[in-house]
């Protein structure tokens, strides 16, 4: 089978680095040079399971990035520590995404994949339901088309080539239209109680601070808070610099971590990344990371729904190739599992955005969230460890491996709406619209078919008889 990925990053590169492994022809374009800059440096654990299962964790290992074990979130009045090492054995990264996504991309050329730079995918000729080309145009030279592909691999990220451009199925989220504004710095410090190389992220009345240690001693701070809180704010300074030098001074905290710290200059702001497609695949394709769905990066979840993703969508593409599941199944089987990660993240991320349950509230919720009957007990002592394997993705990657360990969908969507209703009856909240994530086809009994599988190959394995 010949598959063509349309974007080289971290989506798109370890999607085509495993389909390479697996056998498969596989061509990407990407259209940016790398190294380019990206946010997004902080990575979960489960990131590393994915990485391993396409031979780059020692890479990055060798590579010099900080070792990341944990965290630390200070929220409102509670404070609590996550150590994925201590918890599960697993560490992750803190990464400058320039040299991160490079080493991926470099990857897959050394696995075998096509690459191509500074080549645009402009748009997609669909016939009989199925893509059969893509329109592109280079930096330099005349527009090509691309047609002597079976699948397709959507990776563009946010400009979104199929469901932003072609569908134009994706919806914001507007409980989560967010802005967020950052830079670096040299000199600062992490809370003490923080596991080695870990995060801290910090609560304040209308948002929240992140500071991510960085190689070379460097920091990445960022403050996240509503679009209309920051549009009020920029509004009484002169700049963004002015704003974010403003923003750090304003938290006691985080003034803490920076005093005789270095600023390095250029302030950086996003705003309105949480979205979500209406499908994730479809005949002959599908859409991976941030092109499909993104999530506000309160939990750090957009790499690891992109490797999450990537890595569901090559494995089953790979049985699709090989016989093993028709493309039906095999396409049920990747919205299924990743649409029920992102509905998972979103209810947990959405119920921390509203504050008002404390932490015991997120950590039982969490427990509901991955089924954990025992923890969920008002008897039993509230622990933090459902919160972490959610928010380090171990619970999506447990639940794609193993579908005795899923919790029912029914209960997930429950959860939303238990979310939902506790915003709507929150004080001065209109409540999120859990629409997006509630409608999908989501069938439990279908994907207890199928489970994912790394070895001794990359791909789907039945694990009950065919339906009739």
């Amino acid at each position: 089978m010949k598959v063509l990925v349309i974007g080289g990053g971290p989506a798109g590169s370890t999607a085509a680095t495993a389909m390479a492994q697996a056998g498969l022809d596989v061509r990407l374009v990407e259209s940016a040079h790398f190294p380019r800059y990206h946010v997004g440096e902080s990575l979960t654990p489960s990131c590393r399971v994915v990485l391993d299962a396409i031979g780059m964790s020692k890479i990055l290992d060798d590579h010099g990035f900080v070792k990341k074990n944990g965290g630390v979130i200070h929220w409102d009045d509670d404070q609590w520590t996550f150590d994925w090492q201590a918890q599960s054995g697993v560490q992750s990264w803190q990464v400058d995404r320039s040299e991160f996504d490079a080493l991926l991309l470099e990857h897959a050329r050394n696995n075998g994949v096509a690459v191509t730079t500074g080549v645009t995918g402009r748009s997609v000729r669909f016939a009989d339901g199925r893509p059969v080309a893509v329109e592109c145009s280079p930096d330099d030279g005349e527009p090509f088309t691309i047609d002597d592909f079976d699948f397709l691999v959507d990776a563009t990220g946010r400009n979104g080539l199929l469901s932003a451009r072609h569908f134009g199925n994706r919806e914001p989220l507007n409980n989560l239209r967010n802005v967020g504004i950052w830079g670096y710095w040299t000199g600062a410090t992490l809370l003490p109680e923080t596991p080695t190389g870990g995060i801290n992220i910090i609560s304040s009345p209308e948002g929240w601070y992140w500071v991510i240690p960085m190689a070379g001693g460097r920091m990445s701070i960022g403050y996240v808070t509503t679009k209309d809180a920051f549009a009020r704010d920029r509004h009484e300074h002169q700049s963004s610099d002015e704003l974010y030098r403003h923003l750090i001074a304003t938290s006691p905290t985080i003034a803490g971590l920076t005093a005789g710290a270095e600023f390095l200059g250029v302030t950086r702001v996003e705003t309105d990344y949480s979205y979500i497609a209406d499908q994730f695949c479809g005949p002959g394709y599908a859409i991976v990371g941030d092109a499909a769905c993104f999530l506000d990066p309160l939990l750090s979840t957009g790499v690891h729904l992109a490797l999450y993703s990537a890595l569901t969508a090559a494995a089953c593409v790979a049985s699709v190739d090989r016989g093993e599941v028709d493309e039906a199944e095999a396409l049920r089987f990747f919205e299924f599992a990743y649409r029920r990660a992102y509905m998972r993240l979103f209810a947990l991320v959405t119920i921390m955005y509203e504050r008002y349950l404390g932490k015991d509230g997120f950590f039982r919720t969490s427990d509901r969230l991955i089924g954990d009957e025992q923890s969920a007990q008002p008897d039993t002592d509230v622990s933090s460890r459902s919160f972490a394997e959610i928010i380090g993705g171990l619970s999506d990657l447990r639940e794609a491996a193993d579908s005795s360990t899923r919790v029912i969908t029914d209960r997930l969507r429950e959860e939303a709406v238990r979310a939902q209703l506790q915003v709507v009856h929150a004080p001065d909240s209109d409540g999120p619209d859990f629409t997006p994530v509630r409608g999908d086809p989501l069938s439990d009994a279908e994907s207890a078919d199928y489970r994912l599988v790394t070895s001794p190959r990359l791909g789907l394995e039945r694990v009950r008889a065919a339906r009739p």
